[in-house]
C-alpha cells in the first residue's frame, strides 16, 4: 500500500479502478481545497522546472484555474485577467530586464 494524502485529477479514482486496484479518496472542503491547490502548485512548478515540458507546464495552468475557480472565477474570468494585465502592462515575451530606475 501507498499513501498520497494529495490532491489528484478528478478522474484518477477511474483510472485506478481500471487498472484493478483498491484504493480509498475522500473529497476536501472548499478551505482545505485551496490549500492543497497551493501544494499541488509547488509540486507542478517544481515538476515543469525539472523537465521544462509542455505537459508539466500544462499541469501548472490547470492548477490555476482550480485555484481561481476555488476563488470564485471562472476560466474566462482568469484568461481575461491575463489579456487586460497584458494590455496595460505587456507580456514576458521580450526578456526586457530592469536594472535601474533613477530618480
Amino acid at each position: 500500500m501507498k499513501v498520497y494524502n494529495k490532491l489528484v485529477r478528478d478522474k484518477i479514482p477511474q483510472v485506478i479502478e481500471a487498472a484493478g486496484k483498491k484504493f480509498d479518496v475522500r473529497k476536501a472542503d472548499k478551505k482545505e481545497h485551496y490549500k492543497l491547490l497551493e501544494v499541488k502548485l509547488e509540486e507542478e512548478v517544481k515538476e515543469f522546472l525539472e523537465d521544462k515540458n509542455l505537459e508539466e507546464l500544462a499541469d501548472v495552468m490547470e492548477v490555476l484555474f482550480g485555484l481561481a475557480e476555488n476563488m470564485g472565477y471562472s476560466e474566462e474570468e482568469l484568461l481575461q485577467k491575463r489579456m487586460e494585465k497584458k494590455e496595460e502592462r505587456g507580456g514576458f515575451n521580450e526578456g526586457i530586464v530592469l536594472e535601474k530606475v533613477y530618480e
